[in-house]
């Protein structure tokens, strides 16, 4: 896709993902990522064995912590390379799942309501990001979860303002976003208080908010070089999840109870 078409279409990670797996998922920004999630969801990870569509699957990672304690896994993705990344691992770790090469917004249309539906690091890809979490979040069921993971609005324009240049132009203009930058920065952040007035207004409560990396990312190779890393995530977890901070995480994790359906 070329860079200029961004934003107009779903985002499919085929062409992207080696970069994908050596940026996102690799080193200590995708294990700190993971750790945090698994926080949020340990409650549930421990209940009696869920049906849980993860929408976007992705490689799978947090499907897999999933299914190996006994949960019902369906996982979507519209990348064909994701998904037979994700099912070898699964093949090799003994656990089964299925999986469909599917937008989730098709996926939507046929599947069951979930216990929990997964919606992780998708929204900020679609053209249609609320018209497509209205899909969704539909297929949760009454007293069930939906966990959401987003990237963030406010900290995409606070790290660019804080490196300069031409930068500084450029995050004044929202009309641009997608058509520079990097092949790996989302078209579509959403705003936190946006996407929690949304889910409040469908139903849901709220159980969990983190902010993923709210330090971290907002410093530069000689600050971190400097800086002892295990030092920095414990300040990132002293501070992940309190108001201010965890709203400048460069993702947002939100777990949210649907207390009725709104459909």
């Amino acid at each position: 896709m070329k860079q200029k078409e961004r934003g107009k279409f779903d985002q499919n990670f085929d062409p992207l993902i080696d970069k994908f797996k050596d940026q996102i998922y690799s080193g200590i920004k995708g294990e700190w990522r993971l750790k945090l999630l698994q926080e949020d969801l340990q409650e549930l990870y421990q209940k009696d064995p869920m049906d849980i569509w993860d929408a976007g699957c992705g490689l799978g990672q947090l499907a897999l912590w999933f299914a190996k304690e006994g949960h019902s896994l369906t996982c979507c993705d519209i990348s064909y390379k994701m998904l037979e990344e994700a099912k070898k691992v699964f093949k090799e770790a003994g656990v089964e799942a299925s999986f469909e090469k599917l937008p989730a917004q098709q996926m939507a249309a046929q599947i069951a309501q979930q216990d929990l539906v997964l919606f992780h690091a998708v929204i900020e890809w679609l053209a249609n990001p609320l018209e497509t979490l209205n899909s969704v979040s539909g297929k949760v069921k009454p007293g069930g979860h939906l966990s959401l993971l987003f990237f963030n609005y406010h900290s995409f324009v606070y790290r660019n303002a804080l490196r300069g240049g031409w930068c500084v132009p450029f995050v004044a203009d929202e009309s641009v976003w997608y058509g520079r930058g990097k092949k790996l920065t989302p078209p579509y952040p959403q705003k936190p208080e946006v996407l929690i007035e949304w889910l409040r207004k469908h139903g849901y409560e709220i159980k969990v908010q983190t902010g993923i990396r709210v330090f971290h990312d907002y410093m530069n190779k000689t600050a971190l070089e400097d800086t002892d890393i295990d030092e920095l995530m414990q300040l990132e977890y002293r501070f992940c999840r309190e108001p201010v901070y965890r709203d400048m995480g460069r993702y947002i994790h939100i777990l949210a109870r649907k207390i009725t359906d709104s459909r």
